[in-house]
């Protein structure tokens, strides 16, 4: 049995508290939000945002940070990405050398660009970072529906330690060493699942979203491959696998906002309507930043800054994609 502290009380955190007590794990999960630890502990048989799913009663529930993060032989991190920082900074004076913790927030820092991986390193240098992604809804984690996910750490070892605490018959996890690929691949494909949903909302069919899923792969990859990620991690969970789940399911938040803007919802209209944190919105601007910065060709990624940030419609946005110069598909492949 092993220590998990869970920093996050959402759907995914408390997806992950029910996947990690089940694997006999002792869990503390925290929040700072007194309302919401009081109404996890209202209601474990009744979770407001993960219908069918139950929190065991060990589960413990606390508004103690240093609490959660003590003695632990792992952390989880587990707060939307623009609480991250804030997160790492006040738990990191709890944090021993050497720490254990695994980020399975998704998004981007905007301002210095960080992946989240980065932001967790610079406020508590001290501890030993990886990343968990791949394709899986809370929703289905929580319900126990088979999932796979890649944990992404700078060791085999700590790869591997990780790997044996949440592994189990139906939660299946591989390892890797491509902690930036992982990180990029599992923060882009929100800014390209919310292009999906705006087709969705404006009606177009399946041709178009397979179209925007696969050149939305292939700017991922441009980007990741010249921050140094590998072409295999985003052929692999956390990047075509990944994308795919979170173009087309309807559990997943950013498909569901992309659609709302589609019908013409303003993005305060589509917050409260998701009444969560839409990571794709968040991420955005930093995935353009990032495209300027390497200079490496986003065009999806602009036009949904376009729509997102400067009132464009998206069916101008949608026609802006499709009326594009002629181009070669891969640029590396040659005629004899």
């Amino acid at each position: 049995m092993n220590k998990i502290g869970i920093l996050g009380a959402g759907t995914w955190g408390t997806a992950l508290a029910i996947l990690l007590a089940d694997n006999g794990h002792d869990v503390t999960m925290w929040t700072k939000i007194e309302n919401e630890a009081k109404t996890i502990e209202e209601t474990r048989d009744n979770l407001k945002n993960l219908p069918g799913a139950s929190l065991q009663p060990q589960v413990k529930i606390t508004l103690d940070l240093k609490e959660a993060c003590t003695n632990k032989d792992i952390i989880v991190m587990a707060v939307a990405s623009p609480y991250i920082r804030e997160t790492a900074h006040d738990a990191s004076p709890y944090i021993k050398d050497g720490q254990v913790i695994v980020n399975v927030s998704k998004g981007l820092e905007n301002g210095t660009l960080y992946t989240l991986v980065d932001v967790i390193k610079d406020e508590i240098p001290q501890a030993d970072v990886s990343v968990m992604s791949g394709p899986s809804h809370a929703e289905e984690v929580s319900r126990r529906i088979p999932t796979t996910v890649v944990v992404g750490s700078y060791t085999k070892e700590t790869a591997h330690k990780i790997q044996d605490v949440f592994m189990n018959e139906i939660f299946r996890v591989y390892t890797s060493p491509d902690i930036i690929g992982i990180e990029l691949g599992a923060s882009l494909k929100n800014v390209i699942a919310l292009a999906a949903g705006i087709l969705d909302g404006l009606g177009l069919g399946d041709n178009t979203k397979a179209a925007l899923m696969t050149r939305g792969m292939a700017e991922i990859s441009r980007l990741g491959i010249e921050m140094g990620g590998s072409l295999e991690t985003f052929s692999g969970l956390s990047g075509m696998g990944d994308l795919f789940v979170t173009c087309t399911s309807p559990h997943s938040r950013n498909r569901q906002a992309g659609i709302l803007i589609g019908k013409g919802y303003t993005m305060d209209e589509v917050r409260k309507e998701v009444n969560q944190t839409v990571e794709g919105a968040n991420t955005a601007k930093a995935a353009l930043a990032l495209a300027n910065k390497y200079k490496v060709e986003m065009p999806i990624v602009e036009q949904i800054n376009l729509v997102l940030f400067e009132n464009k419609p998206a069916k101008d946005a949608a026609n802006a994609l499709f009326c594009r110069d002629k181009r070669r598909e891969y640029q590396t492949l040659q005629w004899d």
